[in-house]
């Protein structure tokens, strides 16, 4: 008997990619559950869900499973082995849970690189010429605003900070070298696969004192909620910038708040929030901040891609026993048996 998949919620562009991934070598079961309690009711004797291996979910599925937290992956049964995110954060999926219960957890870094780190140089872009605030007065029908040039800078030659340089703050290094920018970073350790042009710095508040713009790319963990908090902010130049696209809670957003009002902060570029689709009302009263709607990877290229990485995670799992992109908790830790087919 070929082991059984589930795809939680569903597939937007990779419909044809579940067939050729995993239609020779698994039984697919669609997840049509109406809620959490008939959803882990499933998997028992006789249940749709009985026997499964390995789980494809995406963050939709919480609307009516709820995110992938410890009471949820404590009652999948024994059988389930593999859990294969699509995103490239994985907060919502509890993976301490996930390690205590011998269940593997991948993501899909790389397909959200681009996408990513073209919407953080947009609001890098917006932030620093304030063409938010510009497009907003001539939809207005009152052209300019008045003081604008004041408010404005060029960004060439100017000095990007990234606070962690993964794939999407190597990727956004690459693309201001156009204009071109000074490049710097931090990360917890230096990044052996860094560009040339990137400076590595080991203290992050010396790198802050010199930054122009401040690009935040942390996942989110327990120990990175708040990390860009007061005394982060505060070290930065007076009139710099903060762009995230990483996750909110990331940020300490009233700290944020603060610095925008004293005017230590000159702009944000704000993708993300702590509680989507909720914003914080008060940013509303800041012209120079550009809010998007978590727009990152808001595309269909980017989307089916990361839905491919996600189905072939699960392929490599049940054939070789290990996706490639297992999550950074689990690098240690690698599956060893391969799956019998």
């Amino acid at each position: 008997m070929a082991p059984r998949v589930l795809i939680c919620s569903k597939i937007v562009w990779a419909h044809d990619d579940v067939k050729r991934l995993l239609g020779d070598i698994a039984d697919i079961v669609w997840v049509d559950s109406p809620d959490r309690k008939s959803f882990l009711a499933e998997f028992g004797p006789g249940g749709k869900y009985e026997n499964t291996v390995a789980i494809y979910r995406e963050n939709d599925s919480a609307a009516k499973l709820g995110v992938f937290d410890k009471a949820l992956i404590d009652g999948l049964p024994s059988t389930v082995r593999w859990i294969a995110h699509n995103g490239a954060g994985y907060d919502p999926v509890d993976v301490h849970a996930c390690k205590a219960r011998g269940i593997y957890l991948s993501n899909t870094p790389g397909a959200v690189d681009d996408a990513t780190a073209t919407t953080a140089l947009y609001l890098l872009l917006s932030t620093m010429r304030q063409y938010s605030v510009a497009e907003r007065s001539l939809r207005a029908l009152t052209w300019k605003p008045a003081g604008l040039n004041k408010r404005s800078h060029d960004i060439t030659g100017k000095t990007l900070a990234i606070l962690g340089l993964g794939g999407i703050g190597t990727r956004l290094a690459h693309l201001v070298q156009g204009f071109p920018m000074r490049v710097i970073y931090h990360s917890r350790n230096k990044n052996p696969d860094a560009p040339s042009f990137c400076e590595y710095f080991a203290n992050v508040e010396e790198m802050l004192a010199q930054a122009d713009v401040l690009s935040v790319h942390v996942p989110l963990r327990a120990e990175t909620v708040g990390l860009v908090g007061e005394k982060m902010i505060r070290a930065l130049k007076p009139g710099a910038i903060i762009i995230n696209t990483a996750r909110g809670k990331v940020i300490d957003e009233d700290a944020l708040i603060r610095a925008l009002e004293d005017g230590h902060l000159a702009a944000a570029g704000l993708d993300v929030f702590p509680n989507e689709p909720e914003v914080n009302p008060r940013f509303l009263d800041f012209p120079q901040v550009t809010l998007l709607p978590h727009m990152g990877t808001e595309n269909q290229d980017s989307q089916k891609a990361m839905e491919v990485r996600a189905l072939q995670n699960v392929r490599d799992f049940l054939l070789t026993g290990k996706g490639r992109d297992l999550v950074v908790e689990f690098k240690n830790n690698t599956p060893k048996v391969k799956q019998k087919l």
